[in-house]
């Protein structure tokens, strides 16, 4: 699990936005800023609860977000820009094996090496390069989460987008997600429902460090 990112690395965020300006609707729960992740700990390098995206990714999960209204959805973001300070810590976690409190919630039947080599957890994350978001819809009717069949960041086979093991309703919702995602220019991957990358992303090749802040997004470097 080497990190080779110093060549790659940047602090700069000016192709950067804050999600919530070009989605004002978005519901945001922003798991590594708080303790409820499968660590348990906050995360290095999560210094506000927001999310930020490059302006591209942003743009495109506009389209995203007027297509699921019409549908009768909000979106509900968990994670978006991810800096690579926060997948080191991942990493060094990783590496830790008597550290296993949230085991129980979110990788019951794995051991924590296996996160790494089913694809869980990267040591190079595609959340570095600012343009993958993790996702679910929100009923506007109810208020509440759409049933996926298996919660965010659940580490098991039970969270393959094609996974055939929930009810139809529950794949249904899936689809519904990975669809509108799709339409708009984002790929999907394959263990995981709710992670998906810009198809376009503006920065294939660079990982970026500067903190999730606010602050630090329009001070710029």
């Amino acid at each position: 699990m080497a990190l080779n990112f110093e060549k790659e690395v940047t602090m700069d965020p000016s192709g950067f936005v804050l999600l919530a300006d070009y989605v004002p609707a978005v519901i945001q729960e922003i798991r590594y800023y708080s303790t409820y992740n499968f660590i348990g700990d906050r995360i290095d390098g999560y210094e506000e609860p927001c999310a930020l995206l490059t302006v591209e990714a942003a743009r495109a999960l506009k389209e995203v977000s007027n297509e699921a209204n019409v549908q009768g959805y909000r979106l509900k973001v968990f994670d978006a820009y991810r800096p690579v300070k926060a997948v080191k810590h991942f990493v060094l976690w990783g590496i830790e094996d008597q550290d296993l409190r949230m085991k129980p919630f979110f990788y019951p039947d794995l051991q924590k090496q296996e996160l790494f080599a089913k694809g869980y957890i990267a040591s190079r994350s595609s959340h570095s390069r600012g343009s993958t978001v993790d996702l679910t819809l929100l009923d506007m009717e109810t208020g509440k989460e759409v049933d996926m069949g298996s919660p965010f960041d659940f580490f098991s086979e039970a969270s393959h987008p094609d996974y055939k093991g929930i009810t139809q309703e529950q794949f249904d919702n899936r689809m519904i997600l990975q669809k509108i995602m799709v339409r708009n220019g984002f790929v999907p991957i394959d263990c995981e429902w709710w992670h998906f990358t810009l198809d376009n992303e503006p920065y294939p090749e660079t990982y970026f460090e500067f903190p999730v802040s606010l602050k630090y997004l329009k001070k710029g470097f």
